[in-house]
């Protein structure tokens, strides 16, 4: 039998990209006017509480294919049409769903990102301040410093700097514990996760670690797999994505050309290890070279490599790096090693070792 759709869905049938428009302005805040909503050449989305952000352009960019700029930090009807057509293709079996684990979709946010947020609310508080201060007193016999009370401003960087759950007092013990320190990723704070909901998953090593997260250093108790260490030749990009160097590659023969690459530009590459076998002239001596590939490892010939490591020890830590013949330890004691090398007490006045090992 038909179903009877009524007015409103006969209404809809003739008005549909109307309608369709309509409702996208209207869940992102502002209520329209039908008439202005057809009548209007603007964007669906340009608003000053509104920011896309370009950390967002070059994601949005990256997943959808698209070749926006990354100064364009409005949502565009090509952003909203794009997404839909790759929803629509994943319902369909086309394309792989994202891993939300994946080091391309989990950015850092340093100090000065969290303090330019804490900022932004102390200003906006101050905005408030000043509008009401204005509105109860006279303007023409009033001076900018009868209306602007800095002290909200200054009070949300007291807060953010005296008790913010990410503001530790720095671990001085030794030098390696400060380094450390100065070099740690947590997954816990404001707008992160907590202890108690954090699953398996998250905690987890994940293939995009490789040369950007210490798979070994981390701590025992509840924080385990939530509070990470850079690796030893790790960078942080302008984009909050976490970097590894790589030398460059060329017809098989390696180069002293140095790249960083992303976990996002790492997938499309085929990697050799930093151990590969190389003649003097820089060519692989094998004829088949241990690689990863698209998360996999993999056996290929010299002339399919793209880069090749830096360094055998790019994969872990600073801390995990001093203990000698790492490769032969089992990982949790490495582990439990590159813990206590934190906590040794250094001598007042230093002397050579008795017995050495290297």
């Amino acid at each position: 039998a038909e179903v009877d759709g009524g007015a409103w869905l006969l209404d809809v049938r003739d008005n549909f990209a109307l309608v369709a428009l309509s409702c996208v302005v209207t869940k992102l805040g502002d209520l329209p006017h039908a008439l202005w909503v057809k009548e209007s050449d603007v964007e669906p989305v340009r608003s000053e509480r509104y920011d896309l952000s370009s950390v967002g352009r070059v994601k949005m960019n990256s997943r959808l294919d698209l070749s926006t700029p990354d100064t364009a930090r409005e949502l565009r009807r090509e952003d909203i049409i794009s997404v839909i057509r790759t929803m629509i293709d994943l319902r369909n079996g086309k394309g792989d769903i994202d891993d939300i684990d994946h080091l391309g979709n989990r950015r850092v946010r340093s100090v000065g990102e969290l303090m330019e947020n804490q900022y932004r609310i102390g200003l906006l508080r101050m905005e408030r301040a000043i509008r009401e201060r204005m509105s109860s007193v006279e303007i023409d016999a009033s001076m900018p410093h009868d209306l602007v009370n800095a002290k909200p401003a200054a009070a949300a960087v007291r807060e953010f700097f005296g008790s913010s759950q990410l503001s530790q007092f720095m671990d001085q013990t030794n030098p390696l514990s400060e380094i450390t320190h100065k070099r740690r990723l947590s997954a816990l704070g404001p707008g992160g996760l907590t202890r108690e909901r954090a699953g398996f998953e998250v905690r987890d090593v994940h293939p995009t670690h490789y040369g950007r997260i210490c798979p070994i250093e981390t701590p025992e108790g509840p924080n385990i797999g939530l509070i990470n260490s850079l690796a030893t030749y790790a960078r942080v990009n302008q984009y909050g994505f976490i970097e590894s160097p790589y030398c460059k590659v060329v017809k098989g023969k390696v180069t002293e050309e140095i790249e960083y690459l992303s976990a996002m530009d790492e997938g499309k590459y085929t990697i050799a290890q930093a151990n590969a076998a190389l003649t003097k002239s820089g060519k692989f001596s094998d004829e088949l070279v241990s690689c990863r590939s698209n998360g996999d490892f993999v056996m290929t010939g010299p002339e399919t490599v793209d880069y090749i490591d830096v360094s055998p020890k790019q994969l872990v830590s600073v801390a995990a790096s001093l203990i000698p013949f790492l490769e032969n330890d089992d990982a949790n004691r490495a582990l439990m090693g590159s813990n206590m090398q934190r906590q040794a007490v250094p001598l007042i006045r230093s002397e050579a070792p008795l017995v050495g090992t290297g």
